[in-house]
């Protein structure tokens, strides 16, 4: 066992960095605060690396656990842990958060220690997301993720902005309180918020129903699937660029790790119950919502669009139970990470230069930027689904398995690669192709190093799991085995 406590360090030393940025930041000099801020993000990445390094990908049980006592009175325990599901994430979050503070670097001038305080607490109490097996502990770090970002996207986000924050805030917070009774119901029956002993312990037909229905409120509105997807666009539309890419590359996630936590394991027979439901709302998103997508004007919009069709494949390959399916699923909640969280970078390079995010306004801007247009067509085709970039691969993965378990299904699901290369090739060809006619595109002037630099470093990732996703696979094999042999195993109680 590690003697050396990675995940707490992973968790705490963000959030200690955050505190110190709105220690030493000043508005009137605000270069310490971002370099207090790249200095903790830089160093909360680097922690992660043990994580990758010293991973045994031949076990399904946790790893680097860590357990103290909290609230002993309620058998509340400050229990951490990570196993092939959630490791990838723990980086993935890490990751993000150093590419957020050097893209808001020269970018955010008002507030600028609130502004990376934010996204530092915000990215610890993320990884304590991925990293708790205690129930209760999970809800705190859940709920809390809510705070930073409903500061994020009300303080530096547009003038509708105000809307936006409250409507996040509402839509998650009512699925999440739902999620808080089913987790006192598994108390009141377990005596223990120990999520191991959650998803050991027998419980009937009807009580399984009703706890993967609070828990699916809760988790759907996050991930979020259609219809309670409405508040997903206007958040992306108001938050800043930051906000938008770790909403896109993060955020989402938390709730599809929630139903691999949560609601399959604890609640198996109702899984299977209820996953026909599940599978019509995935495929719902994957072809009503690429439709929506195919008239936004707005290019945030329609990224956010995109994410939520994309997501609906991820729940529609978790709810299979298929190997192939939930491997497929969390291949794509990784490389949505990397994919989205560009093209929100690449949306917000453009908005930094011209203050519009119009596709109408626009036209011509490989002529003025042609590196900017070469990395927007890279993530553009990832965001497709082109062989050789991520985007393929976990997309490839699901429709195999849907196909496998039911032509019809795998034939709907592969409308999201004819949608996805429709909304996204049309976005890019009215924004960079064609002759420049307006005058604040024959102004642009190219990206400029810290813009290459953070653009890079996604567009290495998307190559390399789309040309070898074989590490990401690995990690990941036995986890997902043993969880779905897990759900395949009844857990009613003998007497029902």
């Amino acid at each position: 066992m590690h003697s050396f406590p990675i995940l707490s360090v992973a968790i705490w030393l963000p959030i200690v960095f955050g505190v110190l940025v709105l220690a030493v930041g000043s508005d009137t000099n605000p270069a310490p605060a971002r370099w207090v801020a790249l200095i903790g993000s830089i160093l909360g990445l680097l922690v992660t690396i043990p994580l990758i390094t010293g991973f045994d990908s031949s076990t399904a049980a946790l790893q680097f656990v860590e357990q103290a006592n909290w609230i002993e009175r309620f058998n509340i325990t400050y229990h951490l842990g990570v196993d092939g599901i959630s490791m990838w994430f723990v980086v993935l979050t890490a990751l993000i958060t150093v590419i957020v503070v050097i893209a808001g670097w020269e970018v955010i001038t008002t507030r600028v220690a609130q502004y990376f305080a934010a996204f530092l607490i915000l990215s610890g109490i993320m990884v304590g997301v991925f990293s708790t097996a205690d129930g209760m502990l999970f809800y705190v770090f859940f709920e809390a993720t809510l705070i930073p970002m409903y500061i994020i996207i009300g303080v530096w986000g547009g003038p509708n902005r105000v809307y936006a924050a409250f409507k996040f805030f509402l839509y998650t917070l009512m699925g999440s309180l739902l999620m808080l009774i089913a987790l006192l119901y598994l108390y009141t029956q377990t005596h223990t918020f120990d999520l191991a002993t959650w998803q050991a312990a027998k419980i009937g037909f009807t009580p399984q129903v009703l706890l993967f229905i609070a828990f699916f409120l809760a988790f759907a509105v996050k991930v979020p699937m259609w219809p309670v997807h409405t508040w997903l666009p206007d958040a992306h539309v108001e938050a800043p660029t930051g906000g938008s890419v770790v909403l896109a590359a993060i955020m989402l996630k938390l709730g599809a790790y929630g139903f691999l936590r949560f609601s399959m394991p604890i609640a198996p027979d109702a899984s299977h119950f209820l996953a026909p439901v599940v599978i019509t709302l995935s495929l719902i998103a994957v072809i009503y919502i690429g439709l929506v997508a195919l008239v936004q004007t707005d290019m945030k919009k329609l990224v956010a669009y995109s994410s939520i069709a994309h997501m609906g494949f991820v729940t529609l390959g978790f709810f299979i139970f298929s190997q192939l399916g939930a491997e497929g699923a969390i291949i794509q909640m990784i490389s949505h990470g990397f994919v989205s969280g560009a093209m929100f970078l690449s949306i917000g390079v453009l908005y930094d230069r011209v203050h519009s995010r119009e596709i109408a306004d626009y036209g011509g801007v490989v002529n003025t930027m042609p590196k900017f247009a070469a990395f927007s067509m890279l993530f553009a085709m990832a965001n497709c689904g082109l062989p050789g970039t991520s985007g393929f691969v976990g997309e490839f993965m699901v429709i195999l398995a849907a196909v496998k378990y039911n032509f019809w299904i795998g034939f709907l699901a592969t409308f999201t690669l004819i949608l996805g290369a429709a909304y996204t090739l049309w976005m890019y060809k009215r924004v960079h192709f064609g002759a420049v006619t307006n005058d604040h595109v024959a102004k642009l002037t190219d990206i400029n190093k810290r813009e290459i630099l953070m653009l890079s470093v996604l567009a290495i990732f998307t190559l390399y799991m789309g040309l070898y996703p074989k590490p990401f696979t690995d990690v990941m094999h036995e986890s997902v085995a043993n969880l779905l042999s897990h759900v395949a195993q009844s857990k009613l109680p003998l007497t029902q």
